[in-house]
């Protein structure tokens, strides 16, 4: 699919409506995606690709699809698919077990936003990305529609709040809570620091699903908060 383009945005939030009933296509189809981008920058075919975070390996499997040798670095057994992937490690974001400079594509997708430090998070990213490599970094801002995951757009009016109306309206307890497992990362933020390090150059910072000009939004202060949806940077590892 063209990237960006209407037909691509809408192909992509029609997979992500059907998550829940048909994960296998919308995974696959996100991590098509994903594939594509990383590819604009740099091929895949025969790189080292380190994906962080990656849960049940739909990245991971694309990667190696495309002739990649790609590792899963996943801290949590629970999110893993029935049958791992092959190249699976359990393993801290925080701490991956890498050597400096290991990986050609250090690759974190919807991560950020569950980490309570993020930017030593990106800075281990880095560290594991060797000089001229790419890091590609991408997650959902807190005020964008879907800040609260599950229990958004309700998180407008509050993280309890809306918590609590996704529990007595689902009957089951809200995978996500803010503080432990999700916290509200901004655009500004980030932005100002990437652009304040010294070891990666901003190639790309853009809106991921947004259909026209996707570079344009978040360089709006206060529309991107809400209108940026999904932050992707693409950074490259200075020599």
């Amino acid at each position: 699919m063209k990237d960006p383009s209407l037909r691509r945005s809408l192909a992509l939030f029609r997979a992500f409506m059907r998550e829940q009933t048909d994960p296998a296509a919308a995974y696959a189809l996100l991590a098509r995606d994903a594939a594509d981008q990383v590819e604009r920058y740099m091929k895949l075919d025969g790189r080292i690709v380190a994906d962080v975070g990656g849960g049940s390996g739909w990245f991971t499997a694309e990667f190696a699809r495309r002739g990649a040798r790609s590792f899963l670095f996943e801290p949590d057994p629970a999110e893993l698919a029935e049958k791992p992937v092959e190249g699976t490690v359990v393993a801290d974001g925080y701490l991956l077990p890498l050597a400096d400079g290991s990986a050609d594509i250090c690759f974190s997708s919807n991560v950020l936003e569950h980490v309570a430090d993020p930017w030593t998070f990106l800075s281990e990213l880095v560290r594991v990305t060797r000089p001229g490599g790419l890091i590609y970094v991408s997650y959902t801002n807190w005020l964008s529609p879907w800040g609260g995951h599950e229990w958004a757009p309700w998180h407008y009016l509050g993280a309890e709040r809306a918590r609590a109306r996704y529990e007595r309206r689902t009957g089951r307890p809200a995978k996500h809570r803010l503080g432990e497992n999700l916290f509200a990362i901004g655009v500004g933020p980030a932005l100002r620091h990437v652009r304040g390090r010294d070891d990666v150059d901003v190639v790309s910072a853009r809106s991921r699903y947004w259909p026209v000009l996707p570079e344009l939004v978040p360089r709006v202060p206060g529309l991107r908060e809400f209108a940026t949806w999904n932050l992707l940077l693409i950074l490259r590892r200075c020599s």
